[in-house]
């Protein structure tokens, strides 16, 4: 493994051009991967429970607003149950086509029921029903066992399966948001964008 290796060399990160708002430039970077990435909104989460036990796993970004980053998970999963007992929150995106990645730090809140269940009820029916049948996180017996509690719940409910209670969005709202470029040498940029009240103060920070 020690022989794998590979340069960067695609792009540059410059402060002329990157400005003071860094979900401006996220928004501008995340276009630019959704030409080139499969999955761009593929984001990896990490986050930690109650007794200090770090955790880190793969999530999608279904909204980006002004008070942050969204998505959809059952809250009795094993992120939400750490996220009840500590809301602190780390999100990276890695986009190799860009030689690109960012990462946020910040606090994780519920988003109101009414915008959980307007993003449930838009969903493909499947995946409803995914939602209704698992009890995400624990232990089951066998595949048939979610088998045929899918079934179940499709006859019960037909087309119109609801939400969970379990069910809805949280909104990472950053603190500090790092865009990473890779460059030549390893003498990768780096800029970090901290939060100061209202505003933001940039750094470039060592690769």
């Amino acid at each position: 493994m020690k022989e794998l290796r590979r340069e960067y060399d695609k792009r540059v990160l410059e402060e002329e051009t990157t400005g003071m708002d860094p979900f401006a430039l996220f928004h501008a970077w995340f276009e630019e991967a959704r030409e080139t990435e499969d999955d761009a909104n593929a984001m990896s989460l990490a986050t930690v429970d109650g007794r200090g036990q770090p955790d880190v796993r793969i999530v999608l970004l279904k909204d980006l607003r002004a008070d942050g980053f969204v998505f959809f998970t059952n809250y009795d999963s094993r992120k939400g149950l750490d996220l009840e007992a500590n809301n602190r929150a780390g999100l990276c995106f890695f986009w190799k086509g860009q030689e690109r990645q960012v990462r946020i730090q910040g606090l994780a809140r519920r988003v109101p029921v009414e915008e959980s269940e307007e993003y449930f009820q838009s969903r493909p029916l499947e995946s409803r029903y995914g939602a209704l049948a698992s009890k995400q996180s624990e232990p089951v017996p066998s595949r048939k066992v979610l088998e045929d509690r899918m079934a179940e719940l499709k006859e019960q409910y037909g087309d119109h399966p609801p939400r969970p209670d379990s069910w809805g969005g949280y909104v990472i709202q950053p603190e500090r948001m790092e865009f990473w470029q890779g460059r030549p040498g390893r003498l990768h940029d780096r800029l970090l964008y901290e939060r100061e009240g209202e505003s933001w103060r940039r750094l470039r920070l060592s690769p």
